[in-house]
């Protein structure tokens, strides 16, 4: 580290390469998940070694860093360790080097400073959160975070094996998430040929990329994040409970209706309530935003997702009681057509903010 602080050529030359290489490997990662981020969106910790001097020399000059058996520390009240001695964040290691503490610091200072942010969010393994903790206790010392810049710790637990121990390979390597996209996405293929062999080849191909990922997204978003869970692809990728598969099926579905119909471009209609099953899903349908509010200001995705399973559920039982398309009068027909598209809508907006596609037809 402090040869790579230093500027030594054939480390930072090495550095580089690894950077690369690690890139590479994100991008293809980030196109699987269709995830909109870019190297535009992203910093390495280089980006803040200029600043990690300053870091040292503002804490000292605002005497929130102190010198201690030769590193300069700043001890946030309130922390110990476990002989009841306070606990440090360490700026400046004993041999001059900076550690991920002052990294952080830097980040921290910076993303409020810099970007402005009035609303950091660190989304990080829970295991750190005695160290975020300090941070951000830091952080208020030194003045960076108040009630106009506010960080958190979005903690979340760890992905487990049929084991209950952490996810590994047979041999007992890390696993690579490249390698459980592409076993779900010919898990799926294999789900979806069985359940419509009539699809035509491309036609199984998308919808098995759209079931597989989103079944291993759904899988950990619908899971409360700051638990464990155990990763099971034979659980997340059924057609039956809370999983993607459920609730795009619950949407393809849906779009059958109006194919089914004629129906491409569905205009609206008035609503009106006869069934206690279509009020059921008149009342589900106005909870939409509440979720989605509630979920933004938790930053717990799975509240989100056990909304939009509940409205599968209550959608499936209107969809058994009453009928749509042999409904009894036209008026009733079209009633039940808006309340089943809107239903699809929700479901594919709410689906799509959890980053999870929705095909057409399954």
């Amino acid at each position: 580290v402090v040869m790579l602080q230093s500027g030594d050529g054939e480390t930072v030359r090495l550095w580089h390469l690894l950077i690369e290489e690690s890139e590479r490997y994100f991008d293809k990662v980030y196109a699987r998940l269709n995830v909109l981020l870019t190297k535009d969106d992203i910093v390495g910790e280089s980006f803040y070694n200029p600043m990690l001097a300053d870091i040292a020399g503002e804490l000292e000059g605002k005497g929130l860093a102190v010198v201690d058996d030769g590193a300069l520390c700043v001890f946030p009240p309130g922390f110990t360790g476990r002989d009841d001695k306070p606990f440090p964040l360490m700026v400046r290691k004993r041999d001059g080097g900076y550690g991920y503490d002052a990294t952080d610091l830097a980040a921290l200072r910076y993303r409020v400073t810099e970007l402005t942010g009035d609303r950091i969010v660190y989304v990080v393994d829970a295991r750190q959160s005695q160290h975020f903790a300090l941070l951000f206790a830091a952080g208020e010392m030194a003045g960076w975070l108040n009630d106009a810049h506010r960080a958190e710790h979005v903690a979340f637990g760890s992905v487990l094996g049929g084991d209950g121990k952490p996810l590994k390979t047979r041999a007992g390597g890390s696993v690579k998430l490249i390698e459980l996209l592409d076993e779900a996405v010919v898990r799926a293929e294999a789900v979806v040929s069985e359940k419509n062999p009539e699809l035509d080849a491309a036609t199984r191909s998308e919808v098995a990329r759209m079931v597989g990922i989103g079944a291993v997204k759904y899988a950990d978003l619908s899971n409360d994040r700051v638990k464990d869970y155990v990763f099971d692809f034979d659980r997340m990728l059924a057609f039956e409970g809370n999983t993607a598969p459920y609730l795009q099926y619950a949407h393809a579905r849906i779009r059958s209706i109006f194919r089914r119909a004629e129906i491409a471009d569905f205009a609206g209609a008035t609503v009106s309530i006869g069934e206690r099953e279509e009020r059921d899903l008149a009342i589900a349908l106005t909870g939409f935003e509440a979720a989605v509010r509630a979920t933004a200001e938790s930053l717990q995705p799975h509240k989100l997702a056990t909304y939009l399973f509940d409205l599968a559920q209550v959608f499936t039982a209107f969809y058994e009681a009453c009928p749509i398309l042999r409904a009894d009068d036209e008026a009733t027909r079209q009633s039940r057509l808006a309340l089943a598209d809107l239903t699809a809508r929700t479901l594919a907006r709410g689906l799509d903010l959890l980053g999870i596609e929705v095909p057409e037809r399954m």
